[in-house]
């Protein structure tokens, strides 16, 4: 069932890039195992799934260590993208591949420490707020000169690109001027701060996403449907 998802989404993703002239090995498909067992994840690696997306440091900590092994001999790509809490950095930094969650200068500062204490170059995302939803974390997106002015100097830490979370609708079409706002952002700061990911739709909104020109697809619901 799980493999059949992963080809229904793969159809998906290839019918919308050739409808939108995207190149489909240009999108990346982070499978979000937020609740799911081992041997499912397990069984979405096999069909050749190279990210894993967690929305909990703890999670994902229990399911790391019967996973990190596997994890390395497929070349797995570890992705923290829920809410990250200052208390829990130290052992996001020593799991994740990538975490997309970064809002605010003072988890990059503590990210940057963590980093340098186990020789690490944490690669991040950083999380954008265009939403005007509390419930959605952030940075506003009129600080992203000044956030990366301060990171430029920390030296265990690598900002890849913007993450960022539409607002909930159930008229799906609601969600594209927002998508449309992020794919500017990207591309006015992309190649000034040399950004390659921009990770933006889920399970209800990828669609509107992709052809907006997100690069990177947070996916769960429709996998593990």
């Amino acid at each position: 069932m799980i493999s059949e998802n992963i080809l229904e989404l793969k159809q998906k993703i290839n019918n919308i890039c050739e409808k939108n002239n995207i190149e489909p090995s240009g999108i990346e498909i982070v499978v979000v195992t937020k609740n799911v067992d081992i041997d499912k994840i397990k069984e979405v690696i096999n069909c050749n799934i190279k990210n894993i997306g967690e929305n909990k440091v703890q999670e994902a900590e229990k399911k790391y260590k019967e996973l990190k092994e596997i994890f390395k001999q497929k070349e797995i790509k570890f992705h923290m993208i829920g809410h990250l809490q200052s208390n829990k950095v130290k052992k996001a930094v020593n799991i994740f591949d990538l975490i997309q969650s970064i809002d605010s200068i003072n988890i990059a500062e503590k990210i940057n420490s963590a980093a340098k204490e186990i020789n690490k170059i944490q690669e991040c995302l950083l999380q954008l707020k265009v939403s005007e939803e509390k419930t959605k974390f952030g940075m506003n997106t009129d600080s992203i000169d000044e956030f990366f002015i301060k990171v430029k100097n920390f030296e265990n830490i690598k900002i890849s690109g913007f993450m960022a979370m539409a607002p909930f609708f159930d008229a799906i079409e609601l969600t594209r001027p927002y998508f449309k706002k992020m794919k500017q952002l990207f591309d006015r700061y992309k190649d000034k701060y040399n950004l390659k990911y921009l990770s933006m739709g889920m399970t209800n909104d990828f669609e509107i996403a992709l052809e907006e020109g997100a690069n990177m697809l947070r996916i769960g619901r429709f996998i593990f449907k």
